[in-house]
């Protein structure tokens, strides 16, 4: 048997730049404080909690969470790179559909430092360090880039090669997210972009990508209270969005062979995720109403677009030509301006993904609603790698 699982509640910060936010422990207690407020329970109901983040000692989670009370929980560390909020959020839902709990945090949080992502061991192997020299091989062009942009820049060059997108696609991309995040007052960047700007801006790859593509380090916090039906109705809480799929899963042997920077990316983890929930809900991704992806670059997006099943392998330029991706077309992507113009606090992204897809299915999502939405799919990607995505549905 397998419990129904609700979204009862959320919280989230305003993102902001490193060095300018708060310290984690505020982030992650004040986003917690509003997912209470926002489903109307005490932290004296919430039986177990997840926290999530990347860059932090150990039982950070507890160190926010006594901030907000000192109830004796279970309280449980998460990391698992950029996917970390919704592995949080993975975990707290499968407490609740197996009967074990029935009203559950989760928490993501990060304190990130300015500049590209970073190690800070340095006396022991790197985290894919068996596959690496598959990206250096394919990328030894990009030698001294960090790690990161040599990465997913190095996925959309053979995007183009393979298909014959143009940087054009990435840049409209850009801009999109741009126009969204404009609704948003919980976004990091909010100033509207064109495509010409995106393109003008400084190159960090030749013919492939600009500094506007990448998203930004970002501090921040975000929260969910996930609870059961019995307990939603026992409490009066509302009922109105539900978990009805989730799929987390990681790299197959064919993400690095044969050699492809579209499958280090993690493309075979996206699709075989996004099948999983498709097939347990019984539905496919031409009804998904609206949906928050991984776009930590503008490539990345594009990637996606087709791992997802939005449109078909090397559809993705015309895609984004029909602006099927935006209000009008197929499927809104990013109403919250995604990762590259809301941010990227690595812990607290999935959480705040759950964030705007919940508002968006009840409905209060203001200037940024999408009409009519009842299908919400939400996909957070991390290298290393896991991937989560997880479908919503609205009453």
């Amino acid at each position: 048997m397998s419990e129904k699982v609700l979204v009862a509640g959320v919280g989230m910060i305003p993102f902001s730049k490193p060095g300018a936010s708060p310290s984690y422990t505020e982030m992650g207690a004040e986003a917690t404080r509003r997912a209470l407020a926002d489903a109307g329970i005490g932290y004296d109901d919430v039986q177990q909690a997840f926290a999530g983040y990347v860059y932090g000692d150990s039982t950070c989670g507890q160190t926010a969470l006594y901030e907000v009370g000192m109830t004796g929980i279970p309280i449980v560390n998460v990391n698992n790179n950029c996917s970390t909020g919704s592995t949080a959020l993975y975990l707290a839902r499968q407490a609740i559909a197996t009967g074990d709990a029935d009203c559950v945090l989760a928490l993501g949080f990060e304190q990130m430092q300015a500049g590209p992502l970073r190690s800070f061991w340095t006396d022991r192997p790197v985290t894919r360090a068996r596959f690496q020299p598959i990206m250096h091989s394919l990328t030894a062009d990009m030698d001294g880039m960090p790690q990161a942009l040599r990465t997913f820049g190095g996925a959309g060059r053979e995007y183009m090669q393979r298909y014959g997108a143009g940087m054009e696609t990435f840049a409209a991309v850009r801009a999109k997210a741009s126009r969204h995040a404009a609704n948003n007052p919980l976004a990091l960047f909010r100033k509207v972009l064109t495509t010409e700007d995106v393109l003008n801006d400084t190159v960090l790859l030749p013919g492939v990508m600009t500094r506007l593509m990448a998203c930004p380090p970002t501090c921040g916090g975000a929260a969910a209270i996930l609870v059961s039906e019995r307990f939603a109705r026992k409490h009066g809480l509302r009922t109105d969005v539900q978990i009805l799929a989730q799929a987390l899963t990681t790299d197959p042997p064919a993400s690095f062979d044969p050699p492809s920077m579209l499958n280090y990316v993690g493309t075979h983890m996206t699709r075989s995720a996004a099948n999983k929930v498709y097939e347990k809900a019984g539905i496919g991704p031409e009804d998904i109403d609206v949906c928050e992806l991984h776009d930590c670059f503008a490539q990345n997006e594009v990637i996606s677009y087709e791992a997802l099943g939005f449109c078909p392998e090397g559809g993705a330029e015309k895609f984004v030509r029909d602006g099927d991706n935006t209000y009008g077309g197929k499927v809104v992507v990013g109403p919250s301006g995604g990762l590259m113009s809301k941010g990227h606090p690595l812990g607290a992204t999935g959480l705040a993904q759950c964030f705007e897809l919940t508002h968006q299915l009840r409905g209060t999502a203001e200037q940024r609603q999408v009409p009519g939405a009842r299908l919400a799919l939400q996909h957070n990607l991390g290298l290393g790698g896991a991937c989560v995505v997880t479908l919503y549905g609205g009453n």
